[in-house]
């Protein structure tokens, strides 16, 4: 949703109604993960993308239909339907769709949904896909409370406790419930998608490859942030993709920082007095990837160090050294790409081999 969110707001405030199709689950190779969304405006426009290309049209044609009757639908598209090559999903994926009809009538919250993705306020949505009634309404969630409602109060408080789970991860997926929100039940399916801040990257050392590598952050998404005590070295002017650069200790400075499980700290320095407490700092932290520059000889001899200061072994395997995949890289750049080519493989489980050599899926795997 949040790819189409300006064109959905646009549409909104012209009084324009949309219909919106939003993945909601996906087998083997699908193309795009739960929270693809497409529109279909009242007037003819389609926007986004569902599968990257293979079932828009099919979608472009329901979204037409619910758009005149008003009525949610729920789709599934794959090789084992029989219009599998009709509607151009060949790639061996199955996706399960949503799709409803967005008026200021049935959505009045969407502007402050709006509001809160622009502030980097994290918002939830929960909207009922399946289900014996209420399919599609809508509960929005934030930390400070909820606005909407799905049906009923118990289920409204029920479903906003089991969201903030959710969203404080950046989570998007399915809960299930009874009838009347019990949470020994499956007969609603309610889909959560998170709007959480863009995840974070700490990179500590203002080198050449730290330029680098904050390119190729921002490209992943991150908000990249550049430390190193030298002033000389942390400017903006050296770091123009940085979202921010700062001058202080990179232990001191992470020790008063928001660290999530969607965090990855890159220590490029590979100078002891200054990886060796940031790295001590960090294994304290819930970040899902931790990594380290430096030779193989340098990560020896950073081993001990931090055995030295108190480390155990299992901490210590936390860290990714030397740093990146081994793709051959010499240059900042590719040293980048390989750093950032690990952080995507931890994240979702890959093996870093070659696709020709592999069998199965390619899309596979859940957010670590």
């Amino acid at each position: 949703m949040r790819e189409v969110l300006p064109a959905l707001m646009a549409a909104f405030e012209r009084g324009e109604d949309a219909a919106m199709a939003t993945v909601v689950r996906t087998w083997r190779s699908a193309p795009r993960p739960a929270g693809a969304s497409m529109l279909v405006t009242s007037g003819g426009e389609a926007v986004g993308s569902v599968s990257g290309g293979c079932v828009e049209g099919a979608l472009y044609t329901l979204g037409t239909e619910v758009l005149e009757n008003g009525e949610p639908a729920f789709e599934t598209y794959g090789v084992s339907d029989d219009d599998a090559f009709a509607v151009g999903l060949t790639c061996g994926g199955i996706l399960e769709v949503f799709v409803e009809k967005v008026t200021s009538q049935s959505w009045p919250e969407l502007p402050g949904i709006s509001a809160s993705v622009a502030a980097e306020e994290p918002v939830a949505v929960a909207t009922i896909v399946r289900g014996p009634h209420h399919v599609g309404r809508h509960l929005v969630v934030r930390a400070s409370g909820t606005e909407g409602s799905l049906g009923t109060a118990r289920l409204d408080d029920t479903v906003g406790a089991d969201v903030l789970g959710l969203l404080e991860s950046g989570r998007t997926g399915f809960l299930h419930y009874g009838a009347e929100g019990e949470r020994l039940g499956d007969e609603l399916e309610v889909f959560v998608t998170s709007f959480a801040p863009a995840p974070r990257m700490y990179v500590f050392g203002a080198i050449d490859f730290s330029a680098a590598l904050a390119r190729a952050g921002k490209l992943l998404g991150f908000h990249v942030t550049v430390v190193d005590a030298r002033e000389v070295f942390a400017t903006r002017k050296r770091f123009p993709d940085a979202d921010e650069v700062v001058v202080d200790w990179p232990h001191r400075w992470l020790a008063s920082q928001p660290v999530d499980s969607r965090t990855v700290i890159c220590v490029l320095t590979h100078d002891p007095k200054f990886d060796v407490p940031a790295l001590v700092t960090a294994v304290g932290t819930k970040a899902a990837y931790i990594g380290a520059m430096g030779s193989r000889r340098t990560h020896d001899d950073r081993v001990e160090r931090l055995k030295e200061a108190g480390l155990t072994d299992e901490q210590i395997a936390r860290v990714h050294s030397p740093i990146g995949l081994d793709l051959g890289a010499r240059t900042p750049e590719e040293t980048a790409i390989s750093i950032a080519a690990e952080i995507v493989q931890e994240r979702w489980g890959g093996t870093g081999s070659k696709l020709t050599a592999a069998d199965g899926p390619i899309h596979t795997g859940v957010p670590r």
